[in-house]
């Protein structure tokens, strides 16, 4: 096991043996650029272009444990970036589950789809990469079992993925400097909770 998947566990970030297991499976070096490659250990956000990053393992794993992907499931994946959130729930869910990947950068979602590829993701049909407004989702493939979104919005989420939701579903989306989780309940009812004191690049919209 790797001292940054074992420092997540020793200190109560990583519990769920799916989550943990993709982590150590799939390997942050694969999308970070050449000369960053000596910092995927570090827990520190990594800049892959384009004003955007890959984030802290410590952020990923505590929204993965707050998600609670599961085998099989269908995921929406917002503001992917390099591909590694994108991975990880593909691993998760496995070749029962599918992963929709939404970029607004086309640029990053070809680097997103070459990344994930690398553990042939796409090859077996488990992920899938578009390009588009990410505030709208993705309707064609809703609704989703969970929805994980990486960039920052700045007052609300969007209605847009909460209609995109399944009833029972979860979306993990965060809010400023605070990580949302929501659940939703019913037709219109929803569980909220937050988390404070994060940090993430904004949800750019245009």
């Amino acid at each position: 096991m790797s001292k940054l998947v074992n420092d997540l566990i020793k200190d109560g970030y990583l519990k769920n043996d799916l989550i943990i297991d993709a982590l150590e499976h799939i390997d942050r070096i694969e999308f970070v650029p050449p000369e960053l490659e000596l910092l995927v250990s570090a827990d520190v956000a990594l800049p892959i272009g384009y004003g955007q990053t890959i984030p802290k393992p410590i952020v990923i794993a505590l929204m993965l444990e707050l998600l609670d992907p599961c085998k099989g499931q269908k995921v929406l994946d917002v503001g992917s970036g390099a591909g590694w959130t994108t991975s990880l729930l593909s691993k998760i869910v496995g070749e029962n589950g599918k992963v929709i990947s939404m970029e607004r950068i086309k640029s990053l979602s070809d680097f997103a789809r070459g990344n994930a590829d690398k553990f042939d993701f796409v090859k077996k049909g488990i992920a899938e990469f578009y390009v588009g407004d990410v505030k709208e989702g993705f309707l064609q493939d809703a609704p989703y079992d969970r929805i994980l979104v990486s960039p920052s919005v700045t007052d609300e989420i969007p209605q847009s993925l909460k209609d995109q939701l399944k009833v029972g579903g979860k979306m993990v989306i965060p809010i400023g400097n605070t990580i949302v989780y929501l659940e939703r309940e019913g037709e219109k009812e929803f569980f909220k909770e937050e988390f404070p004191g994060f940090d993430f690049v904004p949800f750019i919209l245009n």
